[in-house]
């Protein structure tokens, strides 16, 4: 394989007006035939993630379920932020292979 991931952007997400993002902590795994990319986003759900690819860059955007529960929020420790990432990617990652799951608060791209 060609270079791994070159480097982070800041990426090109569309932004709701007044929406704020949190940076996800993220790993990035190499195996001879694929990268593995592991980004922590907590109250993401499938259809809150958004994924582009776009000349060499990949940017991931997750939003969390708005769903207020029922009550009086009394305490909160998680911030009700979006999550947003972006990287620059090897021109030879064909970015139409590239498949996406959530499970347990992590994405993983591969």
């Amino acid at each position: 394989m060609n270079n791994t991931l070159v480097r982070e952007n800041n990426g090109t997400a569309q932004r709701r007006e007044g929406e704020k993002f949190i940076t996800p902590v993220a790993s990035v795994n190499e195996t001879p035939d694929s990268y593995t990319l592991e980004l922590e986003m907590p109250g993401v759900g499938r259809d809150g993630l958004e994924i582009s690819v776009e000349n060499h860059e990949i940017s991931i955007v997750g939003r969390k379920n708005t769903n207020a529960p029922e009550g009086t929020l009394i305490h909160r420790e998680s911030r009700p932020h979006s999550y947003r990432r972006s990287f620059e990617i090897d021109p030879s990652i064909d970015g139409a292979k590239i498949s996406a799951r959530v499970s347990q608060g992590v994405v993983t791209l591969t």
